[in-house]
């Protein structure tokens, strides 16, 4: 399944990926849940919170996909010179995009809406799924793959995880499959096709945190209290009706 990301994150030249990482291994996250979607080459893709672009480059690459990758807190100058670097700047169009304020795109522009490792920051509303559907072409679908957690835990936060928990972005945006499967049953328009636990959960952690990314560092006490208890990724896929 993971071919094309072994391949890259195998080969020397390309180390400079690593340190591209903001979260756990969006490539690998990227070429699973990719797996489970019909990708034509010109496909027309959102990569909606693309961060520095790895799962834009998997998207191009291995898929001969037309991405817009967009992102609030990265700015397309700096996309569109890494993308250059990449050699798929002739493929992939960077933009600055807030969800929250609305997409700037025609009505059925993209035939799919991919994001890793940022929705939860954004999508946790009943009205934000709603307010993406429209810019999906009828058929197509929306993709989604958060970091999540194996059961709510409401007031009762194991005592391990305390020390995280008392983060309010943490708590409002990390949540179970369960919860974001209630979030997503509410929105008209789609068809949910598949909700599930991903299982390059593991693999893509460790990748995140042997990285240099100073945020990486901070992560790895947490990840060994987890000790695999609590923490999975979570892998969303809906159709357009």
């Amino acid at each position: 399944m993971h071919e094309f990301t072994n391949t890259l994150m195998a080969d020397p030249k390309l180390d400079f990926l690593k340190a591209m990482m903001m979260g756990p291994n969006a490539l690998r996250i990227t070429e699973e849940m990719a797996s489970h979607l019909e990708i034509k080459p010109g496909s027309r893709i959102l990569d909606l919170g693309c961060g520095w672009g790895l799962s834009t480059l998997l998207l191009v690459e291995k898929y001969g996909a037309e991405v817009f990758a967009a992102d609030f807190w990265i700015s397309p100058t700096e996309n569109y010179e890494r993308f250059q670097t990449l050699g798929i700047a002739d493929r992939a169009v960077p933009l600055s995009v807030d969800a929250t304020k609305g997409l700037p795109f025609a009505n059925e522009y993209f035939d799919i809406l991919f994001t890793v490792d940022a929705y939860h920051y954004f999508g946790d509303t009943p009205d934000m799924l709603p307010s993406l559907i429209p810019f999906v072409n009828k058929g197509g679908y929306i993709a989604i793959a958060i970091p999540g957690i194996k059961y709510e835990f409401g007031d009762n936060v194991p005592e391990e995880m305390r020390p995280w928990w008392h983060e309010p972005e943490v708590a409002r945006t990390i949540h179970s499959l369960a919860w974001w499967k209630d979030l997503w049953a509410k929105a008209e328009g789609i068809e949910i096709l598949d909700i599930r636990e991903m299982d390059c959960h593991a693999e893509a952690w460790a990748e995140w945190l042997a990285s240099p990314n100073p945020y990486a560092v901070g992560d790895i006490e947490m990840m060994k209290a987890d000790g695999g208890k609590y923490f999975n990724t979570i892998q969303m896929i809906a159709k357009v009706k």
